[in-house]
């Protein structure tokens, strides 16, 4: 049996080709996670990967997933298979996986190190999809209290459009202005 690390792995490497076009299809992982083959390859030392992506002028964010989570698999099978916000994410983001029940370890931004599970319940992740974002520097993050570290949150099935204008709110700082997103129906944009 396969880890999720060399199952992603594999299925990047024969990704190759698809990686380049528009309808590049969402992979389902041996732990039953739908992903794509352009989320971020991570050892989750979060501190590297927030540093590593603001390198890369991106935008760090982690989406929470479960198996089986009927949204979670929408979000792939429908929101992210869109040219326009696979590319518009692809460009601006390094998106982190996590299971919500996962028992790989996370390195948290202050160092400790605690399992997939563990981070979801010290963050106050209780639902799928979720989706944190994270600002683009590391400085301060650690001295700050968890749910304070993200710039934005939003959890459960968001339609397409509102779904990019979530990204869209995160990479242009909107909520540095002052602005709130408002998310149709259920749908809840928060900030710590």
């Amino acid at each position: 049996m396969l880890s999720r690390r060399h199952f992603l792995a594999a299925s990047l490497t024969a990704a190759v080709t698809a990686h380049d076009r528009a309808d590049a299809a969402a992979v389902l992982t041996d732990d039953g996670l739908y992903t794509e083959p352009w989320f971020l390859e991570s050892f989750l030392e979060l501190a590297d990967d927030l540093a590593a992506a603001a390198g890369k002028n991106k935008r760090f964010a982690i989406i929470w997933g479960l198996r089986g989570c009927p949204y979670c698999k929408q979000t792939h099978l429908v929101n992210f298979a869109q040219p326009e916000i696979e590319s518009f994410i692809k460009d601006r983001f390094e998106i982190l996986q996590l299971n919500l029940i996962g028992s790989r370890e996370v390195t948290d931004f202050d160092g400790e190190k605690l399992s997939e599970k563990a981070f979801a319940r010290k963050y106050g992740v209780r639902a799928v999809p979720t989706f944190q974002f994270f600002p683009d520097s590391v400085a301060g993050l650690a001295a700050k209290p968890p749910r304070e570290r993200e710039v934005a949150r939003a959890q459960g099935y968001i339609d397409p459009q509102p779904f990019l204008g979530l990204f869209r709110f995160v990479a242009e700082r909107d909520y540095e202005k002052g602005r709130v997103l408002q998310l149709p129906q259920s749908d809840k944009l928060s900030r710590p």
